[in-house]
């Protein structure tokens, strides 16, 4: 007979019982009716029931409830205090009142849980670095939602907790997107601040940027480097713009503010925040798939990776703020959610709101909404319901329309470098397209082989012991190295959108040094490049080369970076030199059969900076192995939407090529270094092994359990003490080892504790019983009851399960264990860690990199 105990609360003077019999059992004496007092399920501690008391059945799903009332005058009846208040007190004519009716069912829970508020503070919660259960927290939502829903009817105030409860969702990812919206703005403006304030500054107003300092000025042309309103850092000290001595001064100046912001960033993280630093995506990513990182979503990572990443950004290191911004959504997700108990109290619902959180943080880093949904369904997110696509497009929406109004960039687009291109692509550019893919492919794999490289050399040696130091000398390297360059002093973001843009009368840089006129700005004739366009391009070969090995060292240093931004402009910087020489070629042999007489015409039928638009995403595609939210980012990033076709091309060539020289993009390398148990949902298992060769302990060892009504509360908790399991199976009996449910390890000690502070007579002798007692209980202290913290339905599978099997049940139901029986008797425990650890092993990687259950 299978029992599922209903909790009670029940009043003084007042002695009750409830069973639970599974639908179109035998209900006769000693059969599992209400007579056979064998089959009920004590839930209390006490007299005993009245024999004959009537019964009421009440249906509920499969199982049929029943209720038992008796009313007694002994005040000294214990009630067991850990369960919840689920019904009345007897009316005052002695009549029981039915316990058993509408409301009952709700009570059943999935896994002993009541269905709105926990009495125990922090039963149904875990541990920092532990693995949710989203069975079980699912399971709560629905029981705590079916109760919602039964009691609107009963009053206004419940309807209108009902409607509350509706809408709270969309409610909290319409705050998000506000938040976000408004913090991006402040980050965006800070960082273009801070950035042009190593350079100079306007005296009018220091809180302008160069540009802004520039909108107040009466000449007629703006030209950026010859602003008169904008003083440079040489003409505040009284020196000419060309001199050697100015030189000097603008060269210390841009170093000293380098290692002014760099220092003040990572000593604000090391201080007060040390998860803020990084990008987060890898930790999100973990997150999302149901691992726990308290603090790393707090109020304090969130005020620190803010102020941090404007430092860190304006300091010049090879790093964005795409990344981090991220980050600091899933922070903002995660604080406002608490708002919404709904959502705050349970991991698997709050996973909803990260997940909308991401997408918001993606579109204001991009100006790219439908982008930043497909990138945390594609990239980051773990559990994505149509309910959550919905509300992270809202979410994205609501970031992007409050980041336009903000206007940061100061102009009429939302997209973060805007391009207008005027000609179509030739079929014939297919061939360089892929190119890019390929080269794109390649500079990904040795960024991520060398970065990793570095990372596991930071980990283990005394480096990793002085990062503040760390981000001092890399910063100092990198102004040292990078500001003789035109192409590596600039802010990045500038340089990609030099990269990208087609050369026009307003574009005066040497790549665009032509010998060609400009009589319609539509029309572009064929010439031929000058000598500046050459020695440009040999500046950003080496710009290449530098960014390539700044980036290596700079991701993983202790400050807020990200990888978006450098990854497209090591992308856009070969793109650019392919399509010059692309275009060229079309110059020289317009005739030719490659051009396929494309190019016969006056017209420049190349545009290079769709190459390096290419390119980029070819490079950002092999970095991080995103395919359809990269596509999609990049045209919204560029507003170029005719040029789909040659971005998929390029990035499905880059992701082939990644795939062949490296197994894993830079978050799920950075993933494995850091020993998350992440169980990626886009690889297969492919080994023969079965649940016997994985499970713990092993064949002949001693498995840890508890027995249901057989041990006493010193006996668990010196179990406890003795083990650093997390959870514990409950047996009928160390003999038979039938199996009964599973209990926690935190709730089993909070439970134990909160008895112990609150209840009466309850000694290291007391009997603790999961379910009810198979035998008559000896005399003593009273028995503790722990029935509803139990989980009466763990998931099981059987010895001779395939692993692969079960490592699908891990990835799409979000186990955290999984028992093991053979033929109804308990052999072992699976968890998460274990399936990490034998995937490891069979792979020939190190099994005890997984640091975490």
């Amino acid at each position: 007979m299978e029992r599922f105990p209903l909790k009670a609360h029940i009043p003084k003077m007042a002695t009750t019982y409830q069973s639970v019999y599974k639908k179109g059992s035998n209900t006769g004496n000693g059969h599992g009716g209400p007579s056979g007092d064998d089959d009920m399920v004590n839930i209390k501690t006490g007299p005993q029931r009245a024999a004959d008391t009537p019964t009421t059945p009440t249906s509920h799903g499969t199982f049929q409830l029943y209720e038992h009332g008796t009313r007694y005058s002994d005040a000294s009846a214990t009630c067991c205090d850990l369960c919840p208040k689920m019904m009345e007190e007897s009316n005052e004519a002695g009549e029981t009142v039915p316990l058993v009716g509408d409301d009952v069912g709700d009570a059943v829970m999935f896994s002993g849980l009541p269905g709105e508020a926990d009495d125990i503070p922090g039963i149904g919660q875990y541990e920092d670095f532990h693995t949710i259960d989203w069975q079980r927290d699912i399971a709560r939502d629905r029981m705590r939602h079916r109760y919602i829903v039964k009691k609107r009817q009963d009053s206004i105030w419940d309807l209108i907790k009902g409607a509350h409860d509706a809408w709270s969702g969309w409610v909290c990812v319409l705050l998000v997107g506000v938040c976000t919206g408004v913090v991006a703005g402040v980050i965006d403006i800070g960082a273009s601040w801070m950035t042009d304030l190593k350079f100079g500054i306007c005296p009018q107003a220091f809180w302008f940027n160069r540009e802004q300092c520039c909108w107040s000025n009466d000449e007629i042309t703006f030209d950026r480097e010859n602003c008169s309103e904008w003083l440079t850092w040489p003409q505040v000290f009284g020196e000419s713009r060309d001199s050697t001595g100015a030189y000097i001064i603008s060269y210390l100046f841009y170093i000293a503010w380098a290692l002014t912001f760099a220092a003040l960033s990572a000593s604000l993280v090391r201080m007060f925040a040390p998860y803020a630093c990084g990008s987060g995506i890898p930790e999100i990513k973990t997150i999302l798939s149901g691992f726990i990182i308290r603090g790393y979503l707090g109020k304090w990572t969130l005020i620190i990776k803010s102020v941090g990443l404007i430092l860190s950004v304006s300091s010049g290191l090879s790093l964005g703020k795409e990344g981090p911004m991220v980050h600091i959504a899933s922070c903002l997700g995660n604080i406002l959610s608490y708002l919404f108990p709904k959502y705050g109290r349970n991991e698997a619902k709050k996973r909803e709101i990260l997940s909308a959180a991401a997408a918001a943080g993606v579109s204001v880093a991009f100006g790219a909404p439908i982008g930043g949904v497909l990138f945390s369904l594609e990239e980051v997110s773990y559990y994505f319901p149509l309910k959550t696509l919905w509300r992270s497009f809202f979410c994205a929406l609501i970031a992007a329309f409050i980041l336009r109004s903000i206007n940061p960039f100061g102009n009429e687009h939302l997209v973060l470098f805007y391009v207008e291109y005027n000609k179509p692509w030739k079929f014939f550019e297919l061939i360089p397209f892929v190119g890019l893919g390929i080269i794109g492919g390649c500079i990904a794999t040795i960024f991520i082989k060398a970065n990793i490289y570095w990372c596991r050399y930071r980990k283990y040696s005394k480096l990793g012991q002085y990062p503040v130091m760390e981000v001092l000398v890399v910063t100092l390297v990198t102004a040292i190295i990078a500001y003789p360059n035109p192409y590596t002093r600039m802010n990045t973001s500038q340089l990609i959108y030099l990269l990208f843009n087609q050369c026009g009368i307003s574009n005066t840089d040497p790549i665009c040094d032509y010998q060609r006129n400009y009589t319609d700005l539509n029309t572009i004739e064929k010439a031929v490049a000058g000598d500046k366009v050459y020695n440009a391009m040999w500046l950003l070969t080496l710009a290449l080369v530098l960014k390539l090995v700044m980036t290596v060292f700079t991701f993983g240093i202790k400050v807020p970076c990200g990888l978006f931004i450098p990854s497209l402009a090591l992308g856009a910087i070969p793109g650019r030199i392919v399509g010059i020489g692309v275009e060229q070629l079309a110059n020289k042999y317009p005739k030719s059969w490659l051009f396929s007489g494309e190019c016969s015409s006056g017209d420049d039928c190349i545009t290079p900076g769709l190459y390096a638009m290419v390119g980029a995403a070819a490079v950002l595609g092999g970095v991080t192995r995103m395919t359809v939210s990269l596509v999609v980012i990049m045209f919204e990033l560029t507003g170029g939407v005719r040029y789909i076709v040659p971005l998929m091309a390029a990035a499905m060539a880059s992701k082939w090529v990644g795939d062949a020289l490296g197994k894993q993009g830079i978050y799920d390398a950075h993933i494995a270094l850091n020993g998350y148990p992440f169980l990626d949902s886009k690889d297969e298992f492919q080994h023969t092994s079965l649940a016997a060769d994985v499970m713990q302990p092993k064949r002949n060892e001693t498995l840890s359990v508890i027995t249901q009504d057989s041990m006493t509360v010193d006996d668990v908790e010196t179990l406890l003490k003795e083990t650093e399991h997390n959870g514990y199976p409950v047996v009928v009996s160390k003999e038979s080892q039938y199996l009964v449910g599973f209990v926690l390890r935190r709730d089993l000690n909070l439970a134990i504790a909160n008895a112990r502070r609150t209840l009466e007579g309850i000694t290291g002798q007391s009997v603790v019983i999961f379910a009810g007692p198979t035998q008559p209980l000896p005399p003593g202290p009273p028995p503790l009851m722990l029935t509803r913290i139990l989980d009466l339905a763990p998931i099981t599978v059987t010895d001779q399960t395939p692993m692969e099997t079960v490592v699908d049940m891990f990835r799409k139901l979000g186990l955290r264990q999984t028992l093991v029986t053979h033929n109804g008797r308990l052999l072992g425990v699976i968890t998460k860690k274990d399936v990490l650890r034998h995937i490891k092993q069979m792979d020939n990687e190190d099994p005890n990199s997984v640091l975490f259950n």
